[in-house]
């Protein structure tokens, strides 16, 4: 299954290892599942690692998928919002990984109920979303009048719900999950916007963070 706007993406898109969510993870989890895998690298690199027993992937795209299957124990493919529900025990995952796919789905807060189920009790899931009160998309929508879609970032035309920080932290906290980390994706200290960020204290840091690494554990 594939679609115009997925097809034009770079392969970087799918096969990118995501090496920034290491401070949100455990030591070592014994059963892992990464909603959206892509073409499996990042499975890959936490089982090669020694961070992840058993590896479970789920992937929309066949193309990607064909990659993942030499990377990861056991692989799904199709559309998770369909194919999760009773596919495992509840109680099964230590770890899911939703890396920038919640912004992608129908119904990302029904999805998490779906996910907060999956985890044993103590389990983690971890995720990616990306921020739309980004100075950038603001400045665009208030003095242009503009709502650019693009082949990437945040506001990739595939992306079906946006967030700010609220809207993420209420997402990744339904009934049975706490958020217990949440880490900012910002910009160099040394870049403008960075400069910008540290001469106002951290007051307009929000405007400058590109989207938010959040992890929430079932108690």
């Amino acid at each position: 299954m594939t679609t115009p706007d997925y097809d034009t993406k770079a392969d970087a898109y799918f096969g990118n290892v995501r090496r920034d969510i290491e401070p949100l993870l455990p030591p070592h989890a014994a059963q892992v599942l990464e909603v959206g895998c892509g073409a499996g690298a990042t499975l890959h690199w936490l089982k090669q690692t020694g961070r992840a027993g058993h590896t479970v992937g789920v992937e929309l795209f066949e193309s990607a998928a064909a990659v993942a299957r030499g990377r990861v124990d056991e692989l799904l493919v199709g559309n998770a919002e369909t194919l999760l529900p009773g596919r495992f025990e509840a109680g099964r995952f230590d770890l899911v990984l939703c890396l920038d796919v919640l912004e992608h789905m129908i119904d990302p807060w029904a999805f998490m109920t779906q996910v907060q189920a999956l985890l044993r009790p103590g389990g983690l899931v971890v995720a990616s979303i990306p921020n739309v009160r980004h100075l950038r998309v603001v400045l665009d929508l208030l003095l242009r009048g503009r709502w650019a879609y693009a082949d990437d970032g945040i506001l990739d035309r595939t992306h079906l719900r946006f967030f700010t920080r609220e809207s993420a932290l209420a997402l990744m906290s339904p009934p049975g999950l706490q958020v217990s980390a949440c880490l900012r994706r910002d910009p160099p200290r040394a870049s403008p916007s960075g400069l910008v960020n540290l001469l106002s204290f951290g007051g307009t840091r929000d405007l400058f963070t590109r989207g938010y690494l959040i992890a929430a554990r079932k108690g």
